[in-house]
Formats: structure tokens, sequence, C-alpha cells
């Protein structure tokens, strides 16, 4: 009797050293992690002159000035700011929907080719969009679409990354007796998506609408070679073209605020979606 309540104690003891080991190193990675946002947002609040001097991490107060400054500009941040959220957030919803129900076409439905469309879609996942490029201007030019959001928008529908994640997550979680009892009580296949393999998808949909909405939000490259008017560009062409400014006009702080002035919509939709992927993990996983 008392080895073994020694042996309890002896792996209570380990797993609290265990426990205290994970947390210095999660409490560590949260500080490496959060620490560039710290530096960002002091940043902001410091003029060119401070910023020239060296790094400081004591807030200054110059933060409204240097918004001011920067509104005051001839960048267009109100317009470059809704620019952004339309196509980051028409881009999230449409891949994440439509990659869903691609996902669950696969994975549902039995057809020729089956086997074979899978690894053709993955294939596709692992051409750069550096080589596309050309091709995909010259289309857009073609359709008469260039200088518009539309093609930053529909491009997205169709995506690869997205899809892949989708099925593989359908397949440990989604059980098919679900989609056949709904067949059998008389559910179209349209009603069956909607109301009964998204809400089970709900986790996977959170993560990959955070991933879409923050890659379609910092997309540089392809913006860039369709955009032409100011009126229509994003934040990331903006930030570029300030930084890129005259020498004699360059301000440091109205970049750092610039960039502050990007991320605040990103944390907001990460804030807002990271509960359901909680809520997901714990309540959305039904096994058969």
């Amino acid at each position: 009797m008392e080895k073994n309540k020694n042996n309890k104690v002896n792996k209570g003891m380990s797993l609290g050293r265990r426990r205290l080991v994970a947390y210095i190193v999660l409490i560590v990675i949260t500080f490496f992690c959060l620490f560039w946002f710290y530096v960002l947002f002091i940043n902001a609040t410091r003029s060119n002159g401070e910023l020239q001097r060296g790094f400081s991490a004591i807030p200054s107060t110059h933060f409204i000035e240097n918004f001011k400054n920067l509104a005051a500009g001839t960048l267009p941040i109100w317009s470059g700011l809704k620019n952004s959220v339309v196509v980051s957030g028409l881009s999230a919803l449409f891949s994440v929907y439509f990659s869903t129900m691609t996902a669950y076409a696969i994975h549902a439905y039995e057809f020729k080719l089956k086997r074979f469309i899978y690894p053709f879609i993955l294939m596709i996942m692992m051409i750069p969009t550096q080589v596309t490029a050309l091709g995909f201007v010259k289309l857009v030019k073609a359709i008469s679409l260039d200088d518009s959001l539309i093609p930053l928008i529909c491009t997205t529908i169709a995506a690869p990354v997205t899809f892949f994640y989708m099925k593989q997550y359908m397949d440990s979680s989604l059980p098919m007796a679900l989609v056949e009892a709904a067949r059998i009580d008389g559910a179209g296949e349209f009603r069956t998506f909607n109301t009964i393999v998204l809400p089970l998808m709900k986790p996977a949909i959170a993560v990959q609408a955070i991933f879409t909405f923050v890659s379609s939000w910092n997309n540089y490259f392809v913006p860039a070679l369709v955009l032409q008017s100011d009126s229509k560009k994003t934040l990331p062409i903006l930030i570029a073209q300030l930084r890129s400014a005259d020498w004699l006009k360059f301000d440091m702080g109205q970049v750092y605020m610039m960039i502050a002035f990007s991320i605040f919509p990103v944390i907001i939709v990460y804030l807002f979606l990271s509960r359901y992927i909680v809520q997901g993990v714990a309540l959305g996983s039904v096994k058969e």
C-alpha cells in the first residue's frame, strides 16, 4: 500500500513538473508572438525623429498626430480599408463555402474519375501563383476586368488548399449516416449541405475563413498587377506606396501608423472567429 502511494505521489510530481515546463514554454512563445505587435503599436505613437533615435519600449504622445497626418495625406486610406474588407471578406466567404461544397461532393458521391479528381486538385495546389500571373493578367484585360476588384474575389472561389483541409476534416468528422438519414427524410441535397454538413464543419470553416481572410488581406502581388487607380487599391499597395515616398516627405511614424491601421481588422476577425473554433472542437464533432 505504501509503495503504491509513493508511486502515485511520484507520478503526481512528475505530471506537475511537466505542466510547469509546458506553461513556461507557452508563456515564452506567447511573449515572442505578441512582442512584435507591442513594438508596432509603440512605434505608431512615436514621431519620425524619435524613431530615428532608436527603439523605445515606452509609448510616446504622437499617436493622434501620426493618424491625422496619415488621414490628411494623399493616400486614400479609407477607400483602401473598404476595398480590403470587401475583397478579403467575400474571398473568405466564397472560398470556404464552395471549397466545402466541392469536398462534400467528392466525399459523399460515387462517380467515374473520382479517384483522379482528388490528386488532380492537389497537383493544382502545387502550382505557384507567379507562374500563372502573366496569363491571368492577359485574361483579365481580355474580359475588361482590369482595375476592378472582381478578379481578386472570383479567383479565390477555387481554392485547392482550402478544399484539401475541408476534405481531410470531413473524412474524420462527417458521418455518412447523417447524410443518408436526411435523404431518407426527403431533404434535398442543397438543404442537406446547408443545414447538416455546414454546421458540423464549423470548426474547419472558422479556421479556413481566418486563413483565407488574412491571406487575401496581406496579398500584394496580384492586386498590384490588376489595380491601377488609387480608389481601387487595397491597403498593402498603399503601404508600399507610403514606404516608397520621397525621402524629403518620408515619415516612419506614418508608416507604422498605416501598418497598425491595417492590422486592426485582422485582429477583430480573429477574435470573432476564434470562439467558434473552440466551441466547434468542444461541441461540434460527431462520430459514428
